[in-house]
């Protein structure tokens, strides 16, 4: 059983949480209120238009800059500012909750897992379209087939160790970042588990899976993920 002071270390662990930024400034109040205690923010700006960068110093997260376009580019550039022994990333629309990583801390620092995963429990109709859904599904049985692995969502609310990550040499840069974290992460042999997580619908307009282009297109980045890995096999 975990006990109140087993809970204070856990928080107190140190943990930094990457929250890759494009044109972010309506949700990034609500987002940044929501980092547990003792751990720092790293907003990633990716190249926004609305002033996110500076709202973000404003409320006492650090800013990385990323000119290159991209969720990978953005997610990797985070991991490499990153210092604590712990990282999470967290998408930074206020459709997931930071606070909810904190159980995903505490499976790594008890040894529980590796790599832990947001399996996303939409709280409305509208919090997870159709078509991304479907998309979702469809690289989980992929990843399945190629790994053995039994996910049911490859979202982006996860946390790992810093070092290992770093070792896993991620390349891609643009959609396909989250799930080539898995792959390798699985031919690694890391320990990866889900913990479901409520997904709420996100603030402003989607970058990626709002439209069915966007979703064709992190389809597209993430199957190409998977035939590099094939073929590498």
């Amino acid at each position: 059983m975990t006990t109140p002071s087993d809970e204070r270390e856990q928080l107190a662990a140190s943990v930094d949480v990457v929250l890759p930024c494009l044109d972010e400034a309506e949700a990034l109040p609500w987002v940044l209120r929501r980092i547990p205690p003792g751990w720092r923010a790293l907003v990633v700006d990716n190249g926004s238009s609305d002033g996110s960068a500076d709202l973000a110093r404003s409320l006492g997260a650090t800013v990385v800059s990323e000119r290159r376009r991209g969720f990978g580019a953005a997610c990797h550039a985070g991991l490499l500012a990153a210092t604590a022994d712990l990282v999470c990333f967290c998408d930074c629309d206020a459709s997931l909750d930071p606070a909810d990583l904190v159980p995903f801390t505490r499976r790594i620092i008890t040894g529980e897992a590796d790599l832990v995963l947001g399996r996303r429990r939409p709280q409305t109709r509208g919090a997870w379209p159709p078509h991304a859904r479907a998309g979702n599904l469809a690289l989980a049985r992929l990843l399945r087939r190629r790994t053995g692995l039994r996910l049911r969502d490859l979202g982006p609310l996860r946390a790992a160790r810093r070092e290992p990550l770093l070792a896993l040499d991620l390349s891609d840069r643009r959609s396909g970042y989250p799930l080539q974290m898995v792959v390798r992460a699985a031919d690694a042999g890391w320990r990866i588990a889900e913990y479901d997580v409520p997904y709420r619908p996100r603030t402003g307009v989607s970058k990626v899976t709002g439209t069915w282009r966007g979703t064709w297109q992190a389809v597209r980045d993430m199957s190409r993920v998977l035939a590099e890995k094939e073929a590498g096999a």
